[in-house]
């Protein structure tokens, strides 16, 4: 299977699966197509891969990133249970909710290309809300860069 053809297959799927519980797109600045593909560059969306090294989930997000985003949790868990930080970044759909609502909180043109779009929001998701105008890995920005190539979206 080709590069381009593993990334649009690995993307549909989180698509998909993001879709299924997307409200309307005016609601949520990240399109679910840039949620696929900061999945695909910061994890490859590795589902197996829980928690570790105090990040969780496919999007690999850390505790102070998801209190951020709301804390968000699955059933109205509590959120003071010690579980409810891992149970939603490690679920598709609420880490996919949590990182809109951070994006919602810390939104902005981080390249200073005059627009906020996929390349804004995945240097904040890797570099956080403050310090989004820092350097990016080479090989986060070129998956990047080929998933959203593979959509001709940005």
């Amino acid at each position: 299977m080709s590069t381009k053809n593993y990334y649009a297959w690995m993307v549909a799927g989180v698509c998909l699966a993001l879709f299924a519980m997307t409200i309307a797109q005016q609601d949520k600045p990240v399109t679910d197509i840039c949620l696929g593909c900061i999945c695909e560059a910061i994890s490859g969306c590795n589902q197996t891969n829980f928690c570790q090294g105090g990040v969780c989930g496919l999007f690999r997000i850390t505790w102070p990133y998801w209190a951020d985003g709301g804390k968000l949790t699955i059933n109205n868990e509590p959120i003071e249970s010690e579980t409810a930080y891992p149970n939603c970044v490690n679920d598709p759909y609420c880490a996919a909710n949590t990182i809109q609502n951070y994006m919602l909180k810390y939104g902005q043109d981080c390249n200073n290309d005059g627009v906020v779009n996929c390349f804004d929001y995945a240097a904040i998701h890797k570099l956080g809300g403050y310090g989004c105008t820092g350097e990016l890995s080479h090989k986060y920005v070129t998956d990047l860069e080929l998933c959203l190539k593979s959509y001709k979206a940005n």
